[in-house]
């Protein structure tokens, strides 16, 4: 019997926010059956498994998962189901559908005749369900308006939007409660009032915690929420009862206190705190978005008869003949047949300039046509294009990477059951051996240990300092995307450079130009015939010459490879390369000569311009050296940073531009997948890699890089992938990110650093550990106020990094 192959199959989920619960779902999928492998990719919010039963294997997957506290993003939407006719037929079109790899759930109701679909959207559409249908005799009626089109955004961006407005509703709430509760606590009614205020922040806005609690305990875990379940709900539960049976309190000597407002605040203060860094992190599937939208939807294919077919891209096959008009995308990589044009290839190689394309020249997918039409054959199409191949590739590196928190987490997973620990272990302790009001002193011995172990300057300590850093940089052009660039910038010893539009401006410029006599007329001329063409460095001699006004120009022909030709005034004139004046035996001058030849060594693209007796200018083409690049790249070698450079121009361009720059370790012509390649080689040299770039085609390589920074002038793929992007595309902001990194890994540690040591002194006075010393016990008021200083003591540490430079 031949055995199935295993299906790999993605499952986005939400909440899991850190290594910690990432190792909790890990264990729980580990009780699924029919799983060959699994795993949990924290940065890409998603479970990866494999199995060879994936009708089975996804929904007890997502109900594992559910169960242990976490969401998947799933849509479900019902579809009207024509054509049955018994009861029958809605068995038959459930089971097929509820069959289908990415399905969770599927029920028909025959009455209303209508299927109702939980499925993972990543995984299968609904067109798929109607063809599952329709291949038993029946058919789906499948909406093509914008709930057709939901995707898995629109499910982020909306569970952001339902936090935010929790958030706000919990602060509103909040504030007043502890106004009262700090200065109006005479006041009638207080504890009521505040009871009244508390409660829908406890019971509403964070009933997720306490049924993520729940769901924990039921699997016998705990995670962050435990702990604040368990604080805010005990703080609350204590302060009903002393609000309603406060006599309970006073006949045993002691005050009824209340901590409504302990409970309603950390609530908004967790609430605050999971907001921030859902903003933080953003959307990490824009890039992967963005890279597939260079691929277009359709494409124009040409038949045997030569008729002209326009077709989805999904249709297309290998050894199709595909029709490129100017100015579209080209949708599959293969081999050009018929035609001629320049093809701006820059998602690719960086370069700026377009790149002429002739019969049996290769095209690839997401380069874009420029002004001539053309025909190509088909090669490579789907999975295996160089975009397929740029997007996988950014896939799987940025699913590679591990968070700041990490440690944090790990350490929060003993930190909360080591709490509830010495809770019932001082409760226990009080009960015994505390005399009369054993029980009285160890429920409040409880109730203190669990408010003053309040996670908040455990969980602020890390994000309080990050977002302070983050606002610095953005302050200084440094847009910082998450908390790993910063721990890992300030351990960067090499650092990998983009040549074009990162060392250089990345567009052609005219860097030189020299006269053999400065003639208006002949300046006309050179100006009126670039005008007209079509080539990539025309408009740099454009830009260059600036003159007010063209005059006609008669007889324009372009030599291929050479330049042009053209006429003006009863006189011919040439525009193009030094092999184009020695065919038309035209006289160039030796001081014109000297000046080429040095340009020339210096990797510069050289122009002539000459009318049929003698050459009358020569001009040379760069891409010209950012003014700042040399002063940043001075810098970071005296860092001790190892500097390199990657580009896909040419061995001699990239030979002059490291020369220029004191750049000693360089390569040339490398492609997208080399430049990845080379990050994962210094990388297992146990080099801390920086990738520095601004183009698509720098996009796999920054995915890799340990840390990853964009150009802000360059493309809005290489700044959603990379982890750091600089808005004026100026290298000296690098060592600058630098130097932030380092205030702020130093600023995270302080923070840790005293919110464990509050922890460790805190947590036993609050038990009562000094009562048998001298009598001491910690009013769970004291500790309220407490866990509140604790937290603005982490908040106020990290403000201090405003006042560095």
């Amino acid at each position: 019997m031949a055995t199935i192959s295993p299906k790999t199959v993605y499952i986005p989920l939400e909440g899991v926010e850190s290594e910690h619960c990432a190792l909790i779902v890990d264990k729980g999928l580990k009780q699924v059956k029919n799983l060959h492998s699994h795993s949990i990719e924290v940065n890409n919010q998603r479970a990866v498994i494999q199995s060879s039963k994936v009708s089975t294997a996804i929904p007890d997957a997502v109900k594992t998962i559910r169960e242990l506290g976490y969401e998947v993003a799933t849509l479900k939407n019902t579809f009207p189901v024509l054509e049955m006719t018994c009861a029958a037929c809605a068995v038959s079109v459930e089971s097929i559908v509820k069959n289908l790899d990415g399905v969770v759930t599927a029920f028909v109701n025959f009455a209303t005749a209508s299927v109702t679909v939980e499925y993972l959207p990543n995984t299968i559409t609904a067109d798929e369900f109607k063809a599952a249908v329709q291949s038993i005799g029946y058919d789906l009626l499948i909406e093509t308006g914008e709930n057709g089109t939901q995707t898995l955004e629109e499910l982020h961006e909306k569970k952001f939007k339902q936090l935010k407005q929790r958030t706000i509703k919990a602060i509103f709430f909040s504030v007043p409660v502890v106004i009262i509760g700090m200065f109006f606590m005479d006041m009638p009614y207080a504890n009521y009032i505040m009871w009244i205020l508390s409660t829908p922040v406890i019971l509403l806005f964070g009933k997720d915690f306490y049924i993520n609690a729940y769901k924990q305990a039921k699997h016998r875990s705990a995670n962050m929420d435990t702990l604040v379940a368990l604080s805010t709900g005990v703080a609350y539960i204590f302060s009903v009862f002393n609000t309603l049976f406060a006599d309970f309190w006073h006949a045993r000597g002691l005050h009824a206190h209340v901590y409504f407002e302990t409970a309603a605040v950390v609530i908004a203060f967790i609430l605050l705190g999971k907001l921030l860094e859902e903003k933080a992190k953003g959307n990490t599937s824009t890039a992967i978005k963005k890279l597939m939208g260079l691929q277009p939807k359709s494409v124009t294919l040409i038949d045997e008869t030569g008729n002209h077919i326009e077709t989805p891209i999904n249709n297309v096959n290998a050894n199709d003949v595909i029709l490129v008009k100017p100015g579209e995308k080209i949708a599959v990589d293969g081999t050009l047949i018929h035609g001629q044009s320049y093809v701006d290839e820059s998602m690719l190689s960086g370069e700026p300039i377009p790149v002429l394309k002739n019969e049996n020249d290769k095209v690839f997918a997401g380069t874009i046509n420029q002004k001539g039409s053309f025909r190509f054959r088909a090669e490579k199409v789907g999975k295996d294009t160089m975009l397929a191949q740029i997007i996988r590739m950014v896939q799987e590196a940025q699913g590679s990477k591990a968070p700041v928190q990490k440690l944090v987490d790990k350490i929060a997973g003993i930190f909360v059951p080591i709490v509830i620990g010495i809770a019932v272990v001082a409760f226990i302790s009080w009960v015994v051996f505390g005399g009369d009001n054993g029980f009285t002193q160890g429920l409040i011995a409880l109730v203190t240990v669990l408010v003053i172990a309040c996670p908040c300057a455990l969980g602020l300590a890390t994000p309080t300092a990050i977002m302070v850093g983050v606002g610095k940089g953005a302050e200084k052009g440094i847009l910082i995307k998450d908390a790993e660039s910063l721990e890992l910038t300030k351990n960067v010893n090499a650092i990998i450079l983009d040549k074009t539009g990162t060392i250089t401006e990345g567009r052609p410029v005219v860097t030189n130009m020299h006269w053999l006599d400065n003639n208006d007329s002949a300046k006309q001329v050179f100006y009126s015939i670039e005008k007209q063409s079509e080539h990539p460095l025309a408009e740099a001699v454009i830009q260059h010459l600036d003159v007010a006004s063209s005059i006609d120009i008669l007889n324009f022909e372009s030599i291929t490879g050479r330049g042009v030709k053209a006429s003006a005034n009863n006189e011919t004139y040439y525009v193009g390369n030094k092999q184009l004046l020695n065919e038309q035996s035209i006289r160039i001058s030796e001081h014109l000569l000297i000046k080429a030849n040095r340009w020339s060594d210096d990797a510069r693209t050289v122009i002539w311009f000459a009318n049929s007796k003698e050459a009358l200018a020569v001009m040379a083409i760069a891409d010209k050296i950012k003014d700042t690049s040399l002063e940043a790249i001075k810098h970071l070698k005296h860092l001790g940073i190892e500097v390199y450079m990657l580009t896909g121009d040419n061995e001699a361009t990239a030979k002059a531009i490291a020369a220029q720059t004191g750049i000693e370790h360089y390569k040339a012509e490398v492609l997208p997948e080399q430049k990845a390649a080379f990050v994962r080689s210094l990388q297992s040299e146990g080099k801390i890699v920086a990738m520095v770039g601004d183009g698509i085609n720098d996009s796999a390589a920054l995915a890799q890089a340990n840390v990853s920074i964009a150009m802000g002038k360059g493309s809005d793929i290489a700044m959603d992938v990379a982890k750091m992007t600089i808005i004026s595309s100026d290298l000296n902001k690098i060592p600058m990110a630098i130097r932030l990194s380092k205030q702020t890994v130093t600023a995270i540690r302080q923070n840790l650093f005293w919110a464990f040591i509050y922890n460790i002194i805190g947590i036993p006075i609050a038990a009562g550990i000094l009562y048998p010393i001298n009598g001491f016990l910690l009013d769970p008021m004291i500790a309220g106020a407490a866990m509140a200083f604790s937290s603005v003591s982490v908040v106020g540490n990290s403000l201090l990094l405003k006042l560095k430079t």
